[in-house]
């Protein structure tokens, strides 16, 4: 589901529309009807309702490249399905309410299969929950192709008076064409007031203007440029590829150059895009590197483990912890899923086969640092937390530049049933240290008043009035001073005190869940 804005003054974050419909017979509508032996607390197993769907799907499987196994069943069949295959592998499976799941739609009902607890600060345990059509889960998880714009909007003030500003834009698509920068402030979308609108109306026409549905709609947008021109023009959808390395740079400083990118998914192409990076910076001969994983939420755990390598290299990381994976009490010995036994996830010294054209086994580079600096912020999610965590794990010296991350160190195998593909924690995850629990994130060292786990760094607010990869950006201008002082400081002259204040709450990334991920292959 994606996350848009909320109707009237509620806060700018989740869909408007329902996540599932509601409650009501096997093929939608009339009374519910009881599930044939259901019994609360007695769980039949999953495999006995797999790919029962009241809408069969035809054709080949594009994941396994066989037919479709799908056969005709109900829509208690799908919830049977759900709540067994919850009960077998949900991390807090103990946790979950046990619902007769002939009384709710499919969608509502896998909304309900999580855990009602909070974390210590009062965040849900579960904030990670998710599920996504199969055919879309493809697409995005192989090359990040998604309809929209190609900008990740950044949601700076939830309630009216409202801001929202571009955070970053992919290379090539319909934003960068319209002229979209870093900073740019949306003020209208199809002449509906994002600042001060009010009213559902306003609310649909906001939502279907900025997170649209499908390629080939247009829409009209009024923005404020970073320099203060108010222009108006339109901007018609595409299925745009993401580009999840961006801005690969390398920075002159009086002691080394430094090297710098931004990293914003851990998905397929990011592998042969990561190896690349890495070996412009190696040739560079980068003495240092900042890590921009602000915006980044996540993805395959194996790319993960793949830049922890190629950032600190053989002599620290062989033989040695990534991560290693806790599923719940059912599954001590063998991951439920593969059937293989568990063993810990190593710092991955070859590719993994991700990127097309790139084999796996192939040799990976590596900077052989001892220390990175890692800007981040609350889009910083499960496995880029994991690549902190990791290196902390076998002491390379982390700096966090930023804010306090997400807190989600857990993951899941995504998994796909009648169409759509669930996403549902599974395990957690420590590093060789044995250290996982930061289930309210990192947070650089002079925050103020954070449950997160403190790392050596520096606070910083968000600076969208340069470029990303600008030496005189916010955070990388901070990351530069910390490398060269040791210390946290305002910053160069000419930023406003603003700027480089400790943030006591962030904008929100109106994404999908799925991009808060640590996501295991099958």
């Amino acid at each position: 589901m994606e996350r848009k804005l909320l109707p009237l003054a509620a806060a700018l974050y989740l869909g408007l529309s329902a996540c599932g419909g509601g409650g009501g017979g096997d093929n939608g509508g009339g009374s519910p009807a009881p599930a044939p032996g259901w019994v609360a607390g007695v769980f039949r197993p999953s495999t006995e309702f797999d790919a029962l769907c009241v809408t069969p799907r035809t054709g080949i499987d594009p994941f396994t490249g066989v037919p479709f196994l799908d056969r005709t069943g109900t829509r208690t069949d799908q919830n049977n399905w759900l709540r067994s295959w919850t009960n077998e592998l949900y991390l807090w499976y103990r946790e979950v309410p046990d619902l007769n799941p002939a009384n709710f739609g499919t969608p509502e009902y896998f909304d309900l299969m999580m855990t009602p607890a909070t974390t210590p600060s009062g965040r849900p345990k579960d904030n990670f929950h998710d599920s996504l059509s199969t055919a879309e889960w493809f697409a995005l998880s192989q090359s990040g192709v998604s309809a929209g714009y190609g900008v990740q909007w950044m949601i700076l003030a939830q309630t009216p008076p409202r801001r929202l500003v571009a955070a970053y834009t992919e290379p090539n698509s319909p934003a960068t064409q319209a002229g979209i920068l870093r900073g740019a402030e949306v003020l209208m979308v199809d002449g509906a007031d994002l600042v001060n609108g009010n009213g559902q109306a306003v609310v649909d026409t906001l939502n279907a203007g900025l997170f649209p549905s499908a390629a080939g709609q247009n829409h009209s947008f009024q923005v404020r440029d970073p320099g203060g021109t108010v222009r108006s023009f339109s901007m018609q959808s595409a299925n745009v590829a993401s580009t999840p390395v961006q801005n690969v740079t390398v920075l002159p400083t009086p002691t080394g150059p430094v090297g710098y990118f931004l990293f914003n998914d851990h998905i397929a192409t990011s592998e042969a895009q990561l190896i690349a990076a890495i070996n412009q910076l190696i040739a560079a001969s980068v003495t240092d590197l900042v890590l921009d994983v602000r915006y980044n939420g996540g993805g395959f755990l194996d790319i993960a483990s793949e830049l922890a390598f190629m950032i600190a290299g053989p002599g620290r990381t062989s033989g040695q912890t990534f991560e290693r994976l806790t599923f719940n009490d059912k599954h001590t010995v063998r991951d439920p899923v593969t059937d293989e036994l568990l063993v810990p996830v190593p710092f991955h010294q070859a590719t993994r086969g991700f990127s097309p054209g790139l084999p796996p086994g192939q040799p990976l580079p590596t900077l052989q640092l001892s220390r990175v600096f890692v800007i981040t912020g609350p889009g910083t999610c499960s496995a880029s937390e994991s690549i902190m965590n990791s290196l902390r794990g076998v002491n390379v010296a982390v700096i966090q530049i930023g804010s306090t991350t997400c807190g989600k160190p857990y993951g899941f195998y995504p998994t796909d049933n009648c169409g759509t593909t669930y996403f549902s924690i599974q395990f957690s995850g420590v590093n060789a240290l044995n250290f996982g629990d930061y289930p309210d994130g990192f947070s650089p060292a002079n925050t103020v008043s954070t449950p997160g786990v403190l790392v050596p760094g520096c606070s910083i607010a968000d600076d969208f009035s340069r470029a990303l990869g600008d030496p005189l950006e916010g955070r990388l201008a901070q990351a530069l001073n910390y490398r060269a002082n040791s210390s946290c400081s305002v910053g160069p002259s000419g930023f406003a005190p603003g700027k480089h204040a400790v943030p006591d709450e962030e904008g929100e990334l109106p994404r999908s869940v799925w991009r808060e991920s640590k996501i295991l292959r099958k």
